[in-house]
């Protein structure tokens, strides 16, 4: 028996040496690292240093400088502009006009899409159902959206799905707009769509991860000809996963042009979600550029990319 403090001591020490020797009998190749060994907190170091995170801190958004650099892009264009990019690795992100509502025009049908799959998942859709998706999705296609539309119960159901994705200022609009429902002139934030792409790769989120890579292959498949926008900041051997509008406003015979996504970093342990949403072009063509050049020049703050 050992006896008073010394010998409780004692004992702690050869229950401790105990516990620990079957640990110090394995060799180094077969001990799992536990939480907080050197091992594991060189690898976190490691992925934070990649990730431009040093000493726990993240590397600060140079704001004022892209917001100057923006700016001076966009002077003499016209209409609003509000964009937001966020690295979901890192949590950086950085938000141009933050307080502009624009309307989605056919990126709405991201939303759609993944209200439907909140509904009855992918792998239980008919075929006809599927092809409207993708129709949708690849195609842009307003009629298989409509029909989309009333599957997920119109605006009240658009909504409901929003507000389980996290979405603040995105709000279905009802009733019908000329030939097609009212999708397309739904008011929303910047933040809001990186909130939606974010809950495309997020696993606390509402959607199976089936559902969720569904339409990450939809909208990663957009044809020739409608891929443009945030795809623009993408480096080479990205992956690109993006929605584009394009809506001519009855009111003023100007174009709304929009573009949403998710490029993945090749190569790197990131993902982008990038939302740009712009009005008031006289051309198409010009809202495309406006939206290109404006990922184009947040991205540049983000990474540099490689030759």
């Amino acid at each position: 028996m050992i006896a008073g403090r010394a010998g409780r001591a004692s004992a702690r020490l050869v229950v401790t040496l105990a516990l620990l020797s079957p640990l110090l009998a394995l060799p180094a190749s077969a001990q799992t690292p536990v939480r907080g060994s050197l091992a594991v907190v060189a690898e976190e170091a490691a992925v934070r240093e990649s990730a431009g995170v040093r000493a726990g801190k993240r590397a600060p958004v140079p704001a004022k400088e892209i917001g100057e650099r923006l700016d001076r892009f966009l002077a003499g264009r016209p209409g609003p502009v509000t964009a937001m990019v966020e690295d979901l690795t890192t949590g950086r992100r950085y938000r141009y006009h933050r307080g502009e509502r624009l309307i989605t025009a056919s990126a709405a049908k991201v939303q759609i899409l993944m209200a439907l799959l909140l509904r009855t998942p992918w792998r239980k859709l008919s075929e006809a159902t599927r092809r409207d998706a993708d129709l949708m999705i690849r195609y842009s296609d307003n009629h298989a959206a409509d029909r989309l539309w009333l599957h997920i119960g119109g605006a009240p159901g658009f909504t409901k799905a929003g507000r389980r994705f996290g979405l603040r200022h995105t709000e279905g609009v009802p009733g019908a707009c000329l030939d097609l429902y009212c999708w397309g002139i739904t008011r929303t934030s910047a933040e809001d769509q990186v909130r939606l792409v974010r809950a495309l790769v997020s696993d606390g989120g509402p959607l199976r991860a089936a559902d969720r890579g569904q339409v990450l292959r939809l909208m990663g498949a957009v044809v020739d000809g409608q891929n443009w926008g945030v795809g623009a900041a993408a480096c080479k051997g990205d992956r690109v996963a993006l929605k584009n509008g394009w809506l001519r406003r009855v009111s003023t015979g100007r174009w709304a042009t929009v573009s949403v996504g998710l490029i993945r970093g090749k190569g790197e342990r990131h993902d982008y979600a990038v939302a740009v949403l712009t009005e008031g072009s006289a051309e198409v063509g010009h809202g495309i550029a406006t939206v290109e050049g404006v990922a184009t020049r947040i991205m540049q703050s983000f990474r540099t990319c490689r030759a």
